[in-house]
């Protein structure tokens, strides 16, 4: 049964935080579109009565940032829904941004979200009622699509070296050689329904967390600059309650993989996997 149809006994309220790092300023402004939609649904259906929207920039370029306050600017402001925008003055990295908001809220329910992650207009009903139903629940991971119309398994099975270095870095005909293996980190056997299913790891592009979980581990562990980090937090969320993929929550991703973003991001990859590794323990194959 989906979870939307679930009467909540009361509206909770709901914050996202949104990092930039000279990021797309138009998909910026379609994901704040689709979470304005959605946002406005949810609020319609009684399932969240207040949402603060958090742009935290992490790009240096003063013209960039010139345009992106003015993104934020043209938005319209009522008294249910805001975007308020926040210049950090040096980058951190991308969990360190999250945690600049993480650390303030007062919110019952967070949405970590990227810049370039829209979602459909029933996602947070979906999502809201759910966690609104179930209090055993501390964070949702969404069925995420990609811009080629196909599922992208974001949620995933503990790492092996391995397997990290097969997906973004193997040419096609070895990933083809170990393909059961990679299917199954990407748990493809239980997230390619439509039935929810108890996860290890789940994607930074969309977290939608109960707030006092999430402050209670103290949000992203700063020393990972880039990827990795929200693993690190799933596995610490992990203590506080289940996380959950539910296929009803959707969303569309305009992503990709770090080798296909040049090299720093290769070696933010690499270093990010290394303490990872160290962190929560090795697995070689």
């Amino acid at each position: 049964m989906r979870a939307m149809e679930i009467s909540p006994s009361k509206p909770g309220s709901l914050s996202v935080s949104i990092v930039l790092h000279h990021s797309s300023l138009e998909m910026l402004h379609r994901v704040l579109q689709s979470l304005h939609r959605s946002a406005s649904a949810a609020h319609k259906a009684g399932y969240v009565d207040a949402v603060t929207v958090e742009v935290l920039d992490n790009s240096f370029d003063p013209n960039f940032r010139e345009r992106a306050v003015g993104v934020i600017r043209d938005w319209p402001v009522n008294d249910f829904f805001r975007v308020v925008y926040t210049g950090l003055p040096d980058n951190r990295g991308f969990g360190a941004g999250h945690n600049i908001s993480i650390a303030r809220l007062n919110s019952e329910f967070h949405l970590v979200l990227n810049p370039d992650a829209e979602l459909a207009e029933d996602a947070l009903s979906v999502g809201l009622s759910s966690l609104l139903e179930d209090q055993s629940i501390v964070l949702l991971s969404p069925k995420v699509q990609g811009d080629n119309g196909r599922q992208e398994f974001l949620c995933k099975r503990y790492p092996s070296l391995l397997v990290l270095l097969l997906r973004p870095f193997a040419p096609r005909f070895v990933r083809r050689i170990f393909r059961k293996r990679l299917h199954r980190y990407e748990m493809r056997d239980v997230c390619s329904g439509n039935q929810e299913a108890d996860i290890l790891l789940a994607s930074g592009c969309f977290m939608l967390v109960r707030t006092a979980a999430l402050q209670s581990v103290e949000g992203f562990n700063d020393k990972y600059f880039l990827y990795f980090e929200d693993f690190d937090l799933s596995i610490r969320l992990g203590s506080q309650g289940r996380l959950v993929f539910n296929p009803a929550i959707q969303i569309v991703h305009h992503g990709g993989y770090a080798a296909r973003k040049g090299m720093q991001h290769v070696r933010y990859f690499i270093r990010s996997g290394l303490t990872f590794f160290r962190d929560h323990g090795w697995r070689w194959i």
